[in-house]
């Protein structure tokens, strides 16, 4: 699944612990976001809740992918909500961008599928905004809890 994860690692194998040759290496490097993203989607299909699935229609895109929640308590019961998940070049500093595909009467989901949860939010009024350390685990929680 993760072949973005296997080819850091060949590259890594390949290159050494320092490339001799740098216009090689500037064509081969890798950002920050896809190296982050590499961890935290192993950590977060390891971590799956039953309710949710994540699908990547690119699996060497790791920065954007869809997520289905299906809650199996509450009101929501039975229902099969999209969710699209696209993490910014500036991820961790930022929060993904998230939008409900699904058309929903939800208190926290506009018509244009725009979500109103505050760790979204870069400057949350709260306090419980995005910070560097949270991770998608924590943006898949909190979809899901929006149902629970």
């Amino acid at each position: 699944m993760l072949t973005l994860a296997s080819k850091l690692k060949r590259d890594d194998g390949v290159r050494g612990p320092r490339a001799s040759n740098s216009a090689s290496d500037s064509t081969r490097r890798v950002s920050v976001r896809d190296k982050l993203l590499v961890k935290e989607v192993a950590e977060l299909e390891a971590n799956l809740r039953c309710t949710c699935k994540v699908n990547f229609p690119d699996p060497n895109k790791l920065h954007y992918f869809q997520l289905t929640v299906i809650p199996d308590e509450g009101y929501y019961q039975g229902g099969k909500f999209q969710f699209e998940i696209e993490v910014p070049d500036a991820y961790n500093m930022v929060p993904p961008k998230v939008k409900c595909l699904t058309r929903i009467w939800h208190p926290n989901i506009t018509e244009t599928g725009e979500i109103c949860l505050s760790l979204l939010r870069e400057h949350s009024i709260d306090g419980t905004g995005w910070a560097p350390t949270r991770t998608l685990k924590d943006v898949v929680w909190g979809l899901n809890s929006l149902f629970t």
